[in-house]
């Protein structure tokens, strides 16, 4: 059964607004009224989980080279760019803030700087959530395919797995290549781009039985068009106009 309009996740804690994957943006994130906050996971050289978009630092801190080829010790000294000397968090730090609030967590599986996935990054973060009381509470999210299934089988998360959808994986395959993909490996929900998703594809993938969502919804006129296609759930950077909008879009609910 589908909810009764969409979800808001707030990415990356809403990058437009405030540091993008920061303590600063998560705890802002945390006093809104979205139902999802969407973050980002990566392994240290020892084997912490630690809350980064970027396979590489240099985008977003103040230092450069792979995320994975250094210890948690070393990563804590990095600062962020744009923050008051905030550092890298861990999935720890960024799990007690959401822990007592009501909203669900939507954690993105990342590679590393050689693309190649993270040995037991899954298995890692999911210990993470249960110690802190939120795998019920967690989706899974991966543009790989594999890694989505992986976590759609893993009976922690209760197949809570959204495969995301690359534009160039949808210009190949297609609607339905990719709904076929996705159900041969299990997994029941898909987000594509919002530049992908319109009443076709929403339609296509409820007659599969897929839950449908989208990513990369900013912008008055996107965000409009996305509530009123009533996916289940879609991320923004800026989840404080997605939630002015929601009220004001007569199709933000489920048809």
């Amino acid at each position: 059964m589908r909810a009764a309009m969409t979800q808001i996740a707030s990415h990356r804690g809403g990058a437009i607004l405030w540091p993008e994957n920061s303590l600063t943006a998560f705890h802002q994130t945390a006093l809104l009224p979205v139902e999802q906050v969407e973050f980002d996971i990566h392994l240290s050289a020892d084997g912490e989980v630690v809350v980064i978009h970027d396979p590489t630092l240099d985008r977003t801190t103040e230092a450069q080279g792979p995320v994975g080829a250094r210890p948690l010790e070393e990563l804590r000294r990095i600062r962020l760019k744009g923050t008051n000397g905030e550092t890298i968090p861990t999935l720890e730090e960024v799990a007690a803030i959401f822990a007592p609030t009501p909203i669900a967590l939507r954690m993105e599986l990342k590679t590393g700087a050689d693309g190649t996935p993270y040995p037991g990054l899954l298995e890692k973060a999911g210990g993470i959530l249960a110690e802190a009381g939120l795998l019920s509470r967690t989706t899974v999210t991966s543009f790989r395919l594999a890694l989505a299934a992986e976590a759609a089988a893993d009976a922690c998360f209760g197949g809570r797995a959204i495969w995301l959808v690359s534009r160039l994986c949808w210009r190949d395959l297609g609607a339905d290549g990719v709904i076929a993909a996705a159900r041969s490996a299990g997994v029941g929900a898909i987000a594509p781009h919002s530049g992908d998703c319109d009443e076709a594809a929403a339609g296509a993938c409820r007659a599969a039985g897929l839950s449908i969502g989208a990513y990369a919804v900013n912008g008055e006129e996107t965000t409009r068009r996305i509530l009123g296609l009533g996916v289940d759930v879609f991320t923004t950077d800026d989840p404080v106009t997605a939630l002015r909008l929601r009220p004001l879009t007569a199709s933000g609910g489920r048809r």
